[in-house]
């Protein structure tokens, strides 16, 4: 036999070296280059966007927190002239007696509200009386300040409301004075100094380096030592010479502030380049760096609350971003040359097989990771959305406990009255029964009949007085339905009866039944229109005129109108009425919480609850609500 030789083993052919084409190289560096550019930028672009958005919340929050530290007590030195012991001292500054009287209220009014301190000057400026009288290092009577602005303010008949640093200990507060008057006489001025330590206190909850300015410019307050009493702007003449006359800086010196600031900076804020020494609110003091500067303005107070937002770590993301753009990008680009290679060595067959099926393992792999991912993050979704929705059931379910607490609150209110109600008819029903037994007795069925007529005529009346009451208290699901307003109107105005009665309050109820049909829950509808109703009742308590109208009316857009008006006090201009726990009844006599609910309601029927003062005095509210669907015909 013949030996057959071997088959020679299939060599690939020699690889041949590509050199890279200069151009195409600095081309792909270029490209990567201008990705990793835009990358920062985007990055940039978006983390400046959350920074002032941040920076607003922030700002917002602080600024709520300086209204209701320097407002709270503003409103006391108006008060202050209805104290007899001050008007006597206004009259008689040299009696021993009234000084003394005066001294120990403003003494005992001041320890109940805990400022700084209250003090009564004369005309011409000097303090007659101090709630610090029995101080002696801290005492201001006898002391001449009338080249303070806010007596000039208040000696003018105005509401003088300024910063300043206090002459005898030198500690800076917020004085707010008003005039004391005798008949139509400006005889004195009432001042409240405010203490500003818990807007110190109060730094942190920016987070980042924060001032506050006054009217003037001059940093006042400041999480950083260093710029307060510095301008952010070099003071005019005239500024300079008034705070030299009024000493608001107790003759300190005003200093430059680090860099200059805008009058306004805008929604997109200020960016400054400045250094930071000392301060609480950075870890690394002396850090020279750029910040965001944003701005609010104080209007009550007319002062400027700016902070400063590190623009180090948006800065440091979006590097961090415009890196991983161009790695990402220069790791495709590469992909694609390594393909360009594997299409110029196709004749190695082996090597490219085996290539391929690397490729198509690791693929496998990143589908299997991505499928794993794609499910876990589906199920937290999953999870997520029925939290959420749990959620939302528990908190209609708290809102339901709490408009069934309001109407019981209203039921315990009407009880008295109903109980009125019932007392005559059970009454009634006594005596009439023990007759019928006696004419049973003696045998006059036609009498016994008569009064057992009676009894029934009068279970039939106490049935129609609990019956609202039943409806009005059942704890139950809001249904819309078709309801008419005058019924709804009408049982309100039932179980307000007695009350309003009362109250000599004369009602004009031009709603009619059949005129307006809404599409509602009368349960629910009957408890805001019971609310408003009391609310209205209350606001004429001390009016001379009480004028209660109700009437319902069509809109251009096919719904309704309600309309409740009053003769009352009318409504406070602030904007506050619809929030939560706000009231103007004394302490003790409401929670705030009965319009916030009654809105909540009328929205829940797809429609709103709006309040306006009317020109003839007293308030409206106005329920808009949506008409039921006309049946076809």
């Amino acid at each position: 036999m013949t030996d057959t030789p071997p088959a020679p083993t299939p060599q690939l052919p020699p690889s041949r070296s590509v050199s890279p084409n200069p151009l195409i190289v600095a081309a792909l560096l270029l490209v990567i280059s201008l990705i990793g550019i835009g990358g920062y930028r985007a990055s940039e672009y978006q983390g400046m966007q959350t920074l002032r958005t941040d920076a607003g919340h922030r700002l917002d929050l602080f600024a709520a927190a300086v209204d209701g530290i320097v407002n709270r007590y503003a409103h006391i030195p108006a008060t202050i002239q209805l104290n007899e012991e001050v008007l006597n001292l206004m009259r008689s500054p040299h009696s021993a007696t009234s000084v003394q009287a005066a001294n120990r209220f403003l003494q005992q009014l001041n320890e109940h509200i805990g400022s700084v301190a209250i003090f009564v000057m004369n005309q011409r400026g000097i303090v007659l009386a101090s709630s610090n009288w029995n101080h002696p290092s801290e005492n201001f009577v006898g002391e001449d300040l009338s080249f303070r602005s806010y007596f000039v303010d208040g000696l003018a008949g105005r509401v003088g409301r300024h910063f300043a640093i206090g002459t005898t200990r030198g500690e800076p507060g917020y004085f707010v004075s008003t005039p004391i008057r005798d008949g139509e006489r400006v005889v004195g001025v009432a001042v409240i100094k405010i203490s500003l330590d818990q807007l110190d206190q109060a730094w942190s909850l920016l987070g980042a380096p924060a001032l506050i300015a006054d009217g003037n410019g001059v940093v006042i307050l400041s999480s950083v030592p260093e710029w307060r009493y510095t301008a952010l702007k070099p003071l005019p003449l005239d500024t300079r010479v008034e705070v030299k006359m009024s000493r608001l800086y107790n003759e300190g010196p005003i200093g430059d502030f680090p860099v200059p600031i805008d009058d306004d900076p805008g929604p997109d804020g200020q960016i400054v380049h400045m250094a930071l020494h000392n301060s609480s609110v950075r870890p690394h003091a002396g850090f020279a760096g750029s910040y965001l500067v944003h701005g609010r303005g104080l209007q009550d107070v007319g002062w400027r609350l700016l902070i400063f937002s590190d623009l180090r770590p948006v800065r440091t993301q979006a590097l961090g971003h415009g890196a991983l753009a161009a790695v990402a990008t220069g790791f495709v680009l590469l992909l694609l040359l390594v393909l360009a290679q594997r299409r110029r060595i196709v004749r190695q067959k082996l090597e490219a097989k085996e290539l391929l099926e690397q490729a198509n393992a690791q693929l496998e792999s990143k589908v299997a990771r991505r499928t794993r991912a794609l499910t876990d993050t589906n199920a937290r979704l999953r999870k997520e959305v029925a939290e959420r929705q749990q959620a939302e059931q528990t908190l209609r379910a708290a809102q339901d406990e709490l408009v069934q607490a309001a109407k019981l609150a209203v039921l315990g209110q009407l009880a008295a009255g109903i109980t009125h109600e019932l007392a005559q008819p059970l009454g009634a029903m006594r005596t009439l029964s023990g007759n019928a037994i006696e004419f049973m007795k003696r045998g006059n069925l036609p009498t016994v009949e008569q009064n057992l007529t009676i009894i029934a005529r009068l279970a039939d009346q106490m049935g129609r007085i609990i019956t609202p009451l039943k409806t009005f208290a059942r704890k139950s699901p809001a249904v819309p339905a078709a309801t008419d307003l005058a019924h709804a109107v009408s049982a309100a105005l039932f179980l307000l009866d007695q009350r309003l009665t009362k109250a000599g309050i004369t009602l004009i109820n031009r709603c009619e039944p059949g005129q307006a049909i809404a599409w509602c829950d009368q349960n629910r509808l009957e408890q805001v229109l019971i609310n408003l109703i009391r609310n209205a009742g209350d606001a004429m308590a001390d009016s001379g005129r009480k004028e209660l109208l109700i009437e319902a009316s069509s809109r251009d857009d096919g719904n309704l109108e309600l309309v409740i008006a009053d003769s009352g006090c009318g409504l406070p201009e602030d904007g506050t009425l619809f929030e939560p726990f706000f009231t103007t009844k004394p302490a003790g006599e409401g929670l705030g919480l009965g319009l916030a609910i009654s809105r909540d309601i009328v929205r829940e029927f797809g429609g709103d609850l709006r309040a306006e003062n009317r020109p003839e005095g007293g308030a409206r509210f106005i329920l808009q609500l949506p008409a039921a669907p006309k049946e076809p015909s």
